[in-house]
């Protein structure tokens, strides 16, 4: 939901989701025009960010401060997440010594909110804190696979992004990939978020069925092969599931 401008935090959020992950400064002119904000409001508002330490000013240029780290960080869901899943995803690049993600659920979109990778990582689209379609990526459609049926067809019935020549934006064609993904509890992707990049996904998911998040190995399609690595990806990701719910059970405990 977009917050209205006519109120103050409204006019924040507007600044601080202006930048995206690919900027590595946004000068006031450039700022100004992403927001849409008077140029008065806008000194005000970014003069009051930069002494929050919300924003930084570097040679004229605006960036992301580093307190919105560390609020991020005090998140309990994403940090418990983080903590649990890391050392899987740590083995899994031993395993693989391709690109390893943990991604959640937002919308239409997957939230990259962990990545490991060694110097012959492939080229990929995707970053920490960065964003892609759900139906592009094989993390995208493991979580979307598992998500309740009306959140699937706002995604289906809505216009599916193609972002190569293989991205699947056919609904028909792609709620069978997810039914798949169901039966098999692997997603994979061949070249339809990137030219060049295949990737294998699983969702971890709680009691319920829900999914909590997904991980998934990436690489480079003229040396990985995802389905070689499907079941240590879904056994990853069945760790991760039964670590947080063993934490989940003690922390119960402990409250009870």
């Amino acid at each position: 939901m977009t917050l209205d401008q006519s109120s103050v935090l409204g006019k924040v959020m507007a600044v601080l989701e202006a930048f995206s992950a690919d900027d590595t400064g946004v000068n006031f002119t450039e700022l100004q025009r992403r927001t849409g904000l008077p140029k008065a409001t806008l000194h005000r508002i970014a003069g009051d960010l930069v002494a929050a330490r919300l924003l930084a000013r570097v040679d004229g240029a605006f960036h992301l401060g580093s307190h919105l780290f560390e609020l991020g960080m005090r998140a309990s869901v994403e940090r418990t997440l983080l903590e649990v899943a890391t050392p899987f995803l740590e083995d899994l690049y031993e395993r693989t010594h391709e690109t390893v993600h943990l991604g959640l659920r937002e919308g239409a979109e997957v939230v990259y909110v962990a990545k490991v990778g060694g110097h012959r990582q492939a080229r990929s689209p995707s970053r920490v804190g960065g964003r892609l379609p759900l139906h592009a990526t094989a993390i995208g459609k493991a979580l979307l696979a598992w998500a309740d049926e009306e959140d699937r067809v706002g995604v289906l019935t809505a216009p599916l992004e193609r972002r190569t020549a293989r991205t699947i934006t056919a609904p028909g064609r792609l709620r069978e990939q997810l039914d798949q993904v169901r039966e098999t509890g692997v997603a994979f992707e061949y070249e339809e978020g990137a030219l060049g990049l295949v990737c294998v996904a699983a969702p971890v998911l709680d009691a319920a069925d829900r999914p909590v998040a997904a991980i998934s190995v990436a690489g480079a399609i003229n040396r990985f092969r995802p389905s070689d690595h499907a079941a240590s990806v879904r056994a990853a990701a069945a760790g991760i599931a039964a670590t947080l719910a063993r934490r989940q059970l003690l922390q119960t405990d402990a409250r009870s």
